[in-house]
């Protein structure tokens, strides 16, 4: 459809032997908000980083507003922001050089990246090295260098991992304000209750398969009250679990 920024056609991606995607096939429209949401081992992390170039499905097509990676890998690129789920940071480089690295990747400079900094209430460690950073930190560095030059798509692996509350708050908020401004949003979680309270659409994996795709209101409408933790429990056998063991934490 003209209005789906991401098509993902009958995408595999195999290890050796080992099948980590099945042929997936789903679009994304511009603007949505998705959560991808499994276990362990589900393919979440595999499937986001096959979207953003890092590595390449086995077989099948992937483009971002009708680019390929393999076609144009500089244009591919420019649609993306990404934000992995651990990076290794350069030894001694501080907030602010590890920002302008990424800035002038993107043709942008220090006022842009010092904006980004700021995002995430980091202006005031910008001559700090991020290898001293804590986990909550080093995650707020990554989820700024994402929002550099405002991409279509922001794709983010477990975000939240190792942010307090007030900073939960604050990054649900910057994703709110990500979304009202036309940028399509795609992350994975654990917590199901971020899922709940940011996706338009959750994406349930396992074993790299699809085994649920709805918005988030019809999941609600039909799994009552609880949600995400009782779509989870019954998809995954695990209905009657505590929400916390729910989640996969």
């Amino acid at each position: 459809m003209a209005d789906d920024l991401v098509r993902l056609n009958a995408v595999h991606k195999a290890f050796k032997e080992k099948t980590v995607i099945e042929e997936l096939s789903m679009a994304i429209g511009r603007g949505e908000t998705v959560a991808l949401c499994g276990g362990n081992g589900a393919g979440k992390s595999t499937l986001l980083r096959m979207l953003a170039g890092i590595m390449l499905p086995t077989r099948g097509s992937i483009t971002v507003d009708g680019r390929s990676w393999r076609e144009d890998r500089r244009r591919y690129a420019r649609q993306i922001g990404y934000m992995p789920d651990d990076y290794r940071f350069s030894p001694g480089l501080t907030a602010m050089e590890t920002m302008l690295f990424w800035a002038r990747l993107r043709g942008l400079g220090k006022r842009e990246a010092a904006e980004a900094l700021s995002l995430v209430g980091l202006s005031d460690t910008g001559s700090k090295p991020v290898a001293s950073f804590s986990k909550g930190m080093r995650q707020r560095v990554l989820f700024a260098q994402a929002l550099l030059a405002k991409p279509p798509l922001i794709m983010m692996d477990e975000p939240t991992n190792g942010l307090d509350p007030y900073w939960m708050e604050t990054f649900v908020g910057l994703v709110r304000k990500a979304a009202a401004d036309g940028q399509t949003v795609l992350f994975s979680t654990h917590q199901l209750h971020i899922a709940e309270a940011l996706a338009d659409r959750i994406v349930f994996l396992q074993s790299g398969a699809v085994v649920l795709d709805g918005k988030t209101e019809d999941i609600r409408n039909d799994y009552g009250a609880a949600g995400l933790n009782e779509a989870f429990g019954e998809l995954f056998g695990l209905a009657g679990s505590p929400p916390m063991e729910r989640s996969g934490r």
